[in-house]
């Protein structure tokens, strides 16, 4: 598959210059681009090296439109955003609509068109699968899953019975979704614990990307849900009854107990640790290794918090110049 630049130019919402029948294929840096491949540059001081490339597409801000060139341009008021836009429409390499031979799917699961399964998957009862989806070797989908249309679920991703996945999902490899929450009743007479129920579900809305290894509990009782083009990092852990917002970004290694709500638009820095039924507000940014308490509420948009117990980010940064001082006269 092929789009020429005119259609990329049409479909990215980008004015064209130059030559509209060039042939693209594929996305590339400003080193390895090919005459087939498209490329960015965000700033005017990259731009004699994009010209340079033997790249056949350029996305490139109004600084680009007056410069002497022979390669075909697209000009765009935020070129990255144009350019993941069009590297979404373009082919993406070892994609294939075939379903393997030692692929295993139940007689009752419902596979739509162009629907890729490749080997050692396992497709169980009464499971969905939307067209155009792709479902990574080694992959279990458990009963009565339904998976959305145009999703990439990567290699040795399990999915637990009933969990739910919208449209353009991304799944990486070694995700785990749907799992039994991290709950249990103790015995005061003896200190032994007993399972609480785990009979929930687990909601996961259109474009979500989740990373690889990534654990999302389903809910005790109800359902834990992850709201459209949220983004989770690697090693993310989400517990059970967690209700996450819409455009939330999660990074690497943080950890949400049970019961938390992150609301829209909220961003949560590497290896954050959440007590379970505290409240992220709208907007609020929380920085790395921050720590929040159970039952906390940090509300701002556009604000904010670090450090353990999480604090207003100037609040943080006084303290630590209080003890910096401090330190210095010992």
């Amino acid at each position: 598959m092929k789009l020429t630049s005119r259609e990329i130019a049409e479909r990215v919402a980008a004015r064209l210059i130059g030559a509209g029948d060039v042939q693209i294929t594929g996305v590339a840096s400003l080193q390895s681009a090919t005459e087939e491949n498209l490329v960015f540059v965000e700033d005017e001081k990259h731009l004699a090296a994009a010209l340079a490339s033997s790249a056949g597409l350029i996305i490139a801000g109004e600084f680009a439109a007056s410069s002497p060139h022979k390669t075909a341009l697209l000009i765009s008021d935020h070129p990255k955003l144009a350019f993941a836009r069009a590297a979404r429409l373009l082919p993406q390499s070892g994609n294939s609509a075939e379903i393997h031979s030692s692929a295993v799917i139940h007689s009752s699961a419902k596979i739509g068109a162009g629907v890729g399964i490749e080997a050692h998957a396992v497709i169980a009862e009464d499971a969905d699968i939307g067209s155009g989806t792709r479902i990574g070797c080694g992959s279990a989908i458990g009963m009565g899953v339904k998976i959305g249309a145009g999703c990439e679920i990567y290699p040795n991703v399990a999915v637990y019975a009933r969990t739910e996945i919208g449209d353009r999902v991304i799944v990486h490899a070694g995700a785990v979704l749907g799992s039994d929450g991290f709950g249990y009743v103790r015995d005061r007479e003896n200190g032994h614990y007993e399972k609480f129920p785990q009979v929930g579900r687990l909601i996961i809305e259109d474009d979500v990307e989740i990373g690889a290894n990534a654990t999302i509990d389903r809910g005790a009782l109800d359902e834990t849900r992850i709201r459209r083009g949220t983004k989770i990092d690697n090693l993310v852990h989400i517990g059970h009854n967690c209700q996450i917002g819409e455009d939330v970004v999660i990074a690497a290694q943080a950890g949400l107990s049970g019961s938390i709500v992150i609301e829209n638009g909220a961003v949560l820095g590497g290896q954050v640790g959440i007590g379970e039924h505290a409240r992220i507000g709208e907007g609020v940014m929380l920085g790395g290794q921050g720590g929040v308490l159970p039952n906390k509420i940090l509300r701002g948009k556009g604000r904010a918090f670090w450090g353990t117990p999480a604090q207003p980010l100037k609040q943080y940064l006084k303290q630590l110049a209080v003890m910096a001082r401090l330190a210095r006269k010992d």
